[in-house]
């Protein structure tokens, strides 16, 4: 079996590492070979002498393959800001073949990969790339997070525009309630449910 995921989300601290570390737990249960991919990361620790990310640690904890960070994290930032700046600031490039590279190597190591992106659709990597024409370049189904709090549906349902206009690929969405005290969340729930219908909605 040969498998992949394209983890995005409604925004930015909404719980796309949460999903993805799930899914990767949940294939690794069944017996597969997976690994976790962020290739791009904000917001960066020393540790042993390499920067490292909080997200991809917790990406490859519960990956059951031993890969090279530099394959698991192609770009990681010292700054938690947006990556095209982050990029600027530390003057590097980010190249989609150098993670298109990477990611192509993890498969030959896994049965499957997750890869997670850095915040919502239309983030930019640079002037002419997005996590969106990321995705595209990748080419593999994408799960969808949103963030079930107040604003939600707004970020939601122009996400799944952009989704929808590109012809990306989507295997299935995630409500992830992150706010408790959020009112109307049956409601909320039940308006994203109508307008992704026809679209798997995924428990994790």
């Amino acid at each position: 079996m040969k498998q992949a995921f394209f983890i995005t989300g409604t925004d930015t601290g909404i719980g796309k590492t949460f999903v993805a570390c799930q899914l990767i737990r949940q294939y690794v249960a069944q017996g597969y070979r997976v690994v976790g991919m962020k290739p791009i990361a904000a917001g960066c620790d020393l540790v042993d002498g390499q920067w490292v990310n909080e997200d991809v640690k917790l990406l490859m904890q519960a990956s059951n393959v031993d890969a090279p960070l530099h394959w698991v994290n192609p770009y990681c930032f010292k700054a938690p800001i947006a990556p095209h700046i982050a990029a600027q600031q530390e003057n590097i490039a980010i190249q989609l073949e150098v993670i298109l590279q990477a990611y192509q190597a993890l498969t030959e190591l896994a049965d499957i990969v997750v890869v997670e992106g850095a915040g919502g659709l239309l983030v930019p990597l640079h002037a002419e790339l997005t996590i969106a024409e990321l995705a595209a370049a990748l080419n593999i189904p994408i799960i969808f997070v949103v963030g079930m709090r107040l604003g939600c549906i707004n970020h939601a349902l122009l996400s799944l525009e952009v989704m929808q206009a590109r012809h990306l690929p989507i295997q299935g969405w995630v409500a992830n309630p992150i706010d408790p005290a959020m009112q109307c969340y049956a409601e909320n729930l039940a308006t994203l449910q109508q307008h992704f219908k026809g679209i798997p909605q995924l428990q994790c």
